[in-house]
């Protein structure tokens, strides 16, 4: 989600006037700039890593408001906490949902939270979906009663950041010799990691796998990596910068999107491995995930979870460089040919426009 929303400014910054108001991570509150628009991050409570509690940040909507009265509120769920807060602004000014996934692991939030998502959805201008596999997939936006709501924008990437060769992706191959799998992501349930580390075990003793990002379960999946009979093949690399992510993505031999639930809605990963020619193994959760990478095309799909099933994947794609050739490539024409930051500007554009339009005609 916070990838999306950085190219989207970044698509967009010619055309819209940004602010970007969301809960910080942790108790300290923060007030930057993301492509020249203000970036303001207000104080919260982290609940299992996923939901941020912040009252701080319906005061702030409210502040903000009165000072330039917004336009247009695009919201991006699952977020309660902003949702909530979007209730300081007028309800009069339009709202813009971008569904990246359906609620899935809190259970006990779903069913309180649930009457004011049906609201929240009933009442605004538009939704929008990167895949059409984000509606059929959801039990609330498959529903009749929002198809005349619905846009489908895929989204949109840099993919020259992705294409430029950078002398760090040769350091990564001369440190980690041998077949390269890389993985990106934060360290929460549902990406997966614990099962692909699991798998590693079942690789060729010349696969080495190189683990991005952090988050609540990094501590974990490290003692689980420590116990493994390849754990000195598996390596947690932290955080990654901007600047340096391309040099990963083009060092490896193949990505791997390990996810385990519907919580990984799309994998914006994907598309940056395939920006850079690699295939990607990922898995099987019948939405956005599958319909960015094409089982036998772009790479390959297994079934979530199967430890057997994402070991026999990357092994057959490890052991055969052709083929990882061949997918590769398709891999790069499918971003070029379904992504790109031009086609994301023109189309939220588009629906931001018939948004304002609509509640103007609909105040007057």
């Amino acid at each position: 989600m916070q990838t999306h929303v950085d190219h989207l400014f970044r698509a967009l910054r010619a055309d819209v006037d940004y602010v970007h108001l969301v809960p910080s991570r942790d108790s300290r509150s923060f007030e930057g700039k993301l492509h020249g628009f203000p970036l303001i991050r207000t104080p919260s409570w982290n609940v299992d890593g996923s939901l941020a509690l912040s009252p701080r940040l319906w005061a702030r909507a409210r502040e903000l408001h009165r000072q330039k009265p917004f336009d247009l509120v695009h919201l991006h769920y699952p977020d309660p906490m902003s949702h909530i807060a979007s209730w300081a602004i007028a309800a009069h000014v339009p709202r813009v949902i971008s569904w990246h996934a359906d609620i899935v692991r809190q259970k006990l939030m779903r069913t309180v939270y649930h009457p004011f998502l049906r609201s929240s959805l009933r009442d605004c201008k538009a939704i929008v979906v990167a895949t059409p596999a984000h509606i059929s997939s959801s039990p609330e936006l498959s529903k009749p009663i929002y198809a005349d709501k619905q846009h489908i924008i895929p989204f949109g990437f840099d993919l020259a950041h992705y294409e430029s060769r950078l002398p760090l992706a040769n350091t990564l191959r001369q440190q980690y010799p041998g077949c390269l799998i890389f993985a990106l992501g934060r360290h929460v349930h549902y990406k997966g990691f614990d099962v692909l580390i699991q798998a590693m075990a079942q690789l060729p003793f010349d696969a080495q796998l190189l683990i991005g990002g952090e988050g609540p379960l990094s501590d974990e999946w490290k003692a689980l990596a420590a116990q493994s009979s390849a754990a000195n093949r598996i390596h947690f690399v932290g955080k990654i910068s901007d600047a340096d992510l391309p040099a990963y993505f083009q060092a490896c031999d193949v990505f791997c999107l390990p996810a385990v639930n519907q919580a990984e809605a799309f994998g914006i990963v994907q598309v940056e491995a395939f920006a850079c020619g690699k295939p990607v193994v990922s898995t099987k959760l019948n939405n956005g995930v599958d319909f960015v990478n094409q089982d036998g095309i772009t790479g390959y799909t297994v079934t979530p979870s199967s430890v057997d099933e994402l070991a026999q994947a990357l092994a057959q794609l490890l052991a055969n460089p052709e083929l990882r050739q061949k997918l590769g490539q398709q891999a790069l024409a499918r971003a070029h040919q379904e992504f790109s930051l031009e086609a994301l500007r023109s189309k939220t554009l588009a629906v931001y426009q018939q948004a304002v339009e609509a509640a103007h005609n609909q105040k007057t």
